[in-house]
Order: C-alpha cells, then structure tokens, then sequence
C-alpha cells in the first residue's frame, strides 16, 4: 500500500504561504506525501518574469521541503487549465486523501464567494478540502 498524499495549491501571497504551512503540519499529522501544484495558464497568458519567478519560488519550497525532511513532489503546472481544474485533476491522479488551499477573509457582501478558484477546487474535488483562511 503507497503512502498517503496530500495535495496543496501554492502561489506567492499570503494565502499561498498559509496553505503551504498547513499542509506541511498535515503530511506530519498524516504521515503524508506533499504534493505542491502551482498552476499558469501558459502560452502568451504567462509571462516570461513570472514563469522565472516562480522556478525560483518553487525551488525554494523543495528546499524547505527537503530541509523539514518532508516527503514530497512539486509541479508547476502549464496545461492551460484553470488552477481549481489543475489542483483537483493532481488530486485524482494522485489518489490524494486531502486538499489544502487558501483563501482571503472577505467582506459581508463578498462573503457569498471565497473567490473563483477556491470555490472551483471545492466543486471540482475528489477529495475532502481543507480551506485555510487569512
């Protein structure tokens, strides 16, 4: 029987980073795998400084990572797909037992959304989700 693993969403904001420690404790917790999805959309949608700067963000993470002796697999993802699709498509390739992503606190009146690609990944999962909220 493979290990269980754990998919969470990353991008360079607070929430991205919120969810990142989240998930950590989780594969901890669980004795999981960590598998970090960053999704672009690609082709003239992505541009060259940020496809850069996240190459060195992620490889940062895989650091972190390695350093916390946490097992793990990291993918940035270029499909042109939108990072909800991404995220739960990793999830069921996976066969992965938890998502976690971030979300914003919101207003009352923008209480009724957590905002597209958190409610996407919420529709989209073969999976329990974990939102971590900021």
């Amino acid at each position: 029987m493979s290990s269980p693993s754990i998919v969470v969403g990353f991008v360079d904001s607070p929430t991205g980073r919120a969810a990142l420690d989240r998930a950590i404790e989780e594969a901890r917790i669980r004795e999981a795998r960590l598998i970090v999805v960053h999704s672009m959309k690609g082709g003239s949608e992505t541009p060259t400084d940020e496809y850069t700067k996240y190459t060195r963000l992620l490889e940062q993470v895989e650091s972190r990572l390695e350093d916390e002796g946490i097992p793990h697999d990291v993918h940035r993802l270029v499909r042109g797909l939108e990072p909800a699709e991404d995220i739960s498509r990793m999830a069921e390739e996976a066969d992965a037992e938890l998502i976690v992503i971030g979300y914003k606190r919101r207003s009352p009146a923008g209480k009724a959304f957590l905002g597209s690609d958190a409610q996407g990944v919420l529709m989209l999962a073969p999976c329990p989700v974990l939102a971590v909220r900021v």
